[in-house]
């Protein structure tokens, strides 16, 4: 008889464990239940003793009721206020202070400031209500005092604590949007400077077109091709007065640079402590002045990241026509340590570069290694 190694079962069963961890693992469900299982522990460390009062309850009874009253927080997000109802019953009912502590922690959490000062509230008026019912508590020995220390301190400690955790997420969603909005800003500055190129470029070549076809119409103005150049020198122009209406040069910066501006952006970047090793294909100068300009402003913002980020460092910038092809390749060193301050950055410079890559129907790729940074732009060359 064939029996199948052990050793390969164990292995997908692990796998399918780390799977079944991963997706669980910062999971809000799952944090979730570890709250009611962590609440239902704690409660049930007193199981005995209510058990034992006279709520006509037993242990097997106590523990359903308990387990209920616990499975109210699995709905925490999004309905605390049914925990909190259900912890001012146990504390009416079972004496059970535990879950009210994780009760008013979700209402803070999740609902505010506000809903938590009105929890806490509520829970030391009910409390203190039930303090002066007679019989409750038993032992009448306790002062009104000796009572509040313990009631008041439960309550306010687990509220804050939402409401500061309800704030902290406040925080940090107010800081991803801005960092969203950042990007999204960069993205459409970088789509408003790609159309003013457009504008520059596009606009001299419509009217050299022009200028051209207004001159063969005035040499063939006796033959029967004049009416031909007189209507493509109207139609150019009217193609430039669509240009003009659909972008609008606000003379907001000068025209982007082309790669001849490379060099000069190496020698500045020298100048500040990271020197660059410039090559590049002499059929490069022959692109169109648009991806030209996309050349320029790639290799602008990986030397403005690496001066920000790897200080120091030598820089090779590599630009290569490679068929039909333009491969802009740009690489570093990281330093062994840090920088002491982090550097001030929007981190929406590479949305951008991206961004303008894209528009001109090209691909960029960033790879980071233990040692090195390296980005990538490929461009079609036509």
């Amino acid at each position: 008889m064939h029996v199948k190694p052990v050793a390969p079962a164990l292995h997908r069963v692990q796998a399918a464990g780390r799977r079944l961890s991963e997706s669980w693992a910062g999971s809000r469900r799952a944090l979730d239940v570890l709250t009611a299982l962590g609440c239902l522990g704690l409660m049930a460390l007193d199981l005995p003793g209510l058990a034992s009062e006279d709520n006509s309850l037993n242990a097997p009874q106590a523990a359903v009721v308990l387990t209920v009253g616990a499975a109210t927080l699995l709905l925490r997000r999004r309905a605390p206020w049914l925990s909190y109802v259900t912890a001012l019953l146990f504390i009416g009912w079972l004496h059970e202070l535990t879950l009210i502590q994780f009760a008013l922690y979700s209402v803070g959490r999740y609902r505010g400031r506000r809903a938590g000062i009105l929890a806490t509230t509520g829970y030391v008026l009910f409390a203190f209500a039930l303090f002066n019912l007679p019989g409750w508590p038993e032992e009448r020995a306790d002062t009104l005092s000796g009572f509040l220390s313990l009631v008041i301190p439960i309550g306010v400690l687990a509220a804050a604590v939402g409401i500061a955790a309800y704030r902290h997420d406040l925080v940090r969603e107010l800081a991803v949007r801005r960092g969203e909005s950042a990007v999204y800003e960069a993205v459409e500055q970088e789509r408003r400077s790609v159309a003013r190129d457009v504008h520059d470029f596009v606009g001299r070549e419509l009217t050299l077109l022009t200028v051209r076809s207004e001159v063969l119409s005035m040499r063939a103005r006796d033959t029967a091709h004049a009416k031909d150049f007189e209507e493509l020198a109207d139609t150019a122009r009217r193609a430039h007065l669509v240009l003009n209406e659909i972008i609008v040069q606000r003379g907001e910066r000068a025209a982007t640079p082309g790669v001849d501006g490379l060099p000069a952006l190496a020698d500045e970047s020298g100048r500040a402590g990271s020197p660059v090793r410039l090559v590049m294909d002499p059929d490069v100068r022959a692109l169109s002045p648009l991806r030209q300009a996309a050349v320029y402003r790639v290799v602008q913002e990986c030397l403005t990241n690496a001066a920000k980020h790897a200080r120091g460092e030598t820089i090779e910038v590599s630009i290569a026509a490679d068929g039909p092809q333009l491969r802009i390749a740009v690489s570093n060193g990281l330093p062994v340590r840090g920088p002491v301050r982090a550097p001030v950055s929007a981190g929406s410079g590479t949305a951008s570069m991206a961004e303008r890559v894209r528009s001109l129907g090209g691909t960029l790729t960033a790879t980071r290694t233990h040692d090195t940074y390296t980005v990538v732009a490929t461009l079609p060359r036509g």
